[in-house]
């Protein structure tokens, strides 16, 4: 039986109805003559995790099922539709299962609240349910690019609050308008997909990034476009790195770089993503303790970015200047426990050579961060303070600043801006 006889046969149609991936990769395997354990040793696990992905898929770790569909042949729509990511069955990704207390709404939005978070409390279960059940379309007169184009700005402006607003709606109409299985519609999905994991890494819910991180994967791969799926692969490196899965988070980056090196770099936009690439590899390397890739592969992002403008184009997808790239020598010397150099690498960096809010507060608490680092409280408080004045959320919203701020009003109240600082993040004196 050919490929296009047996991917369109009565069974692998019954399995796609039946939202069964792990049924398709089984006629996969079974049609190539492999064992369970053929196809575990060609993906990295074991017979047993086979059986259990081929009996089990729709509960299974995304990734591995399309690692082990990819591997088989099973064909990118076909798999789509098994997970219910095309046409009515869009809205039943995420499998029914008991709730356990952490998930509970109420219980999640007490947890917010405590953690400084209630204003986007609600709107975070808004988009939950969403990603549960997706809404009907809005009906919206807008232009979509226009629409997608504004709740970016939301991020860049440190918004998160009015971009999980309007999220839901975003991807209700952007489900809808892919029915229509157009390439460009995938891309626009995939995009709004890749934006909804940002804020959510943003504000450290790394279990809904996951989620929106691998359906823009998913779609990206529909979309057909290699800057597409190279977004939709960094969001996901940077969810996997956060959940402490640093081999697959370098994986899936180093195939993004690889395709978008494929492409040639005969523009500007794909070397804006080339050099993207780079500095997300270099370090998520750095996350995960491999100093010497880490450094190789931010001297390579700074030779990439050094023909790049000072200033991005308007509605570029990876909008990296030289001085971007600076700013992500600064985090890898930190991650690799280097304060000095770290320090040294965002020395010229100024607030004026970034456009949007997000990143000129993001420059100012990543420098907090290398002060704190090194054991100057006056210093770090002083710029958390300068990005809570450009940034309010990039103070407020994220666990990890959090956490520095908190560390000053136990140890360092007496410093300089601690006071402010605090009342910034919205904490108690």
């Amino acid at each position: 039986m050919s490929a296009d006889q047996l991917w369109n046969s009565g069974t692998v149609r019954s399995l796609v109805a039946s939202l069964d991936p792990g049924g398709l990769i089984r006629v996969g395997r079974q049609g190539r003559g492999w064992r369970q354990a053929d196809l575990g040793a060609r993906i990295g696990c074991s017979a047993s995790t086979v059986s259990r992905l081929e009996q089990h898929g729709r509960r299974t770790d995304l990734d591995l099922i399309r690692n082990a569909a990819n591997e088989v042949g099973v064909p990118t729509s076909v798999l789509a539709a098994s997970l219910g990511l095309t046409g009515q069955q869009a809205t039943r990704v995420a499998p029914e299962r008991p709730r356990c207390a952490e998930e509970d709404p109420m219980r999640r939005r007490t947890l917010l609240v405590a953690a400084g978070l209630a204003a986007p409390a609600s709107l975070l279960t808004s988009l939950d349910d969403a990603l549960a059940s997706m809404p009907d379309p809005t009906g919206s007169p807008l232009a979509y690019d226009s629409r997608l184009a504004a709740a970016r700005g939301y991020f860049d402006a440190g918004q998160n609050a009015q971009l999980l607003k309007v999220l839901p709606g975003l991807l209700a109409d952007a489900h809808h308008a892919a029915r229509g299985r157009e390439e460009i519609a995938f891309a626009r999905l995939s995009a709004t997909y890749s934006l909804a994991a940002q804020v959510l890494i943003k504000i450290g819910r790394y279990d809904r990034a996951r989620l929106t991180a691998d359906r823009a994967a998913v779609y990206s791969d529909l979309s057909g476009s290699p800057l597409v799926a190279a977004a939709a692969a960094r969001e996901l490196s940077i969810v996997l790195r956060h959940q402490d899965q640093p081999a697959a988070a370098q994986r899936h980056i180093l195939d993004a770089v690889s395709r978008v090196e494929a492409t040639g770099l005969k523009n500007s936009a794909q070397a804006s993503t080339y050099a993207q690439m780079l500095c997300t590899t270099s370090y998520t390397a750095a996350r995960g303790g491999d100093r010497d890739q880490a450094l190789d592969m931010i001297r390579e992002a700074k030779r990439a970015a050094r023909d790049l403008p000072q200033e991005a184009p308007e509605g570029r997808l990876f909008p990296v200047t030289p001085a971007a790239v600076d700013l992500y020598a600064v985090g890898v010397h930190w991650a690799l426990g280097d304060a000095g150099a770290a320090l040294e690498a965002g020395r010229g960096l100024q607030a004026g050579q970034f456009k949007t809010a997000e990143r000129k507060g993001r420059m100012h608490t990543d420098l907090g961060r290398a002060w704190w680092q090194w054991g100057k409280p006056e210093q770090t408080a002083a710029e958390l303070l300068s990005a809570a004045r450009v940034s309010p959320s990039e103070v407020r919203d994220r666990p990890a600043i959090r956490r520095i701020v908190a560390d000053l009003r136990s140890n360092h109240a007496h410093v300089v801006g601690v006071r402010e600082l605090v009342a910034a993040a919205g904490m108690t004196p």
